[in-house]
């Protein structure tokens, strides 16, 4: 019995040894293929991970950033959830996932739905961000850019859903008025249809300038990655160079 004992727990920790190693091996080939901007085959790569290890924050944290290169906002936004609900170790990594959210919110904006607040929504990820990584000079630009946005909407003609309200109530009241006649219904219209026409403007406007602020943001983190890369390859000049004085003092 004790021997069957012992042979149990080796076959266990030999399976548990490889399916780490089949793990780590498939995000490490995903993060290559990420690297090179080969988003699709990294994708499958961090999902072969994942079957492996359903829990596997790397592997969930990476899908989520292919998914988002690859425009698809709904499946981006999801892993990022799935990873905050799982991260409880790494602060600095927990704030770059609430910065990836905001990032998504503000893609997804404006929204059909008027239930959904993306702008709001974006604050409030990198608000958390901030919170987490008080010094992230990204995040705060980020913030400023989308403030900018809800900002802008408070100027574009009110709240959509005053608006809808308004329009109800109206209908109501003229349901309520069977003598009114054709020519007030006629102009009416005319108007309804002008305040449309204007409506359907700003929320263009709000659309342009949406995407005008993101590839702002955009640009705003390749040059902040361009100085990272540089600050680091002269981190990299001066050891060698220290090394090479002491190599020589030797």
């Amino acid at each position: 019995m004790k021997k069957l004992l012992i042979v149990t727990s080796v076959l266990l920790f030999s399976f548990a040894s490889f399916a780490q190693k089949a793990e780590r091996e498939n995000i490490r080939k995903g993060n290559k293929e990420y690297r090179q901007q080969k988003y699709s085959t990294a994708e499958q790569r961090y999902k072969s991970a994942i079957k492996v290890n359903p829990n596997s924050k790397e592997a969930i944290y990476n899908l989520a950033n292919t998914s988002y290169k690859q425009g698809r906002w709904d499946e981006a936004l999801k892993g990022y959830e799935k990873y905050v609900s799982l991260e409880k170790q790494n602060p600095k990594n927990l704030g770059k996932a609430f910065h990836n959210m905001g990032n998504v919110y503000l893609r997804k904006h404006p929204s059909k739905d008027e239930k959904e607040n993306y702008v709001e929504k974006a604050i409030d990820a990198y608000k958390q961000s901030l919170r987490i990584n008080p010094d992230d000079d990204e995040t705060r630009y980020n913030l400023a850019v989308a403030q900018k946005l809800r900002q802008d909407q408070g100027k574009g003609g009110g709240n959509n859903k005053n608006k809808d309200k308004n329009k109800d109530q109206k209908k109501d009241k003229d349901k309520n008025k069977q003598d009114q006649n054709k020519d007030k219904n006629q102009n009416q219209d005319k108007k309804d249809q002008q305040k449309q026409n204007q409506q359907d403007k700003q929320e263009q406007m709000s659309q342009s300038n949406a995407e005008q602020l993101l590839k702002a943001i955009e640009q705003d983190e390749k040059q902040t990655q361009d100085k990272i890369k540089q600050m680091k390859a002269a981190e990299r000049k001066q050891k060698n160079d220290e090394n090479r004085r002491n190599n020589k003092d030797w």
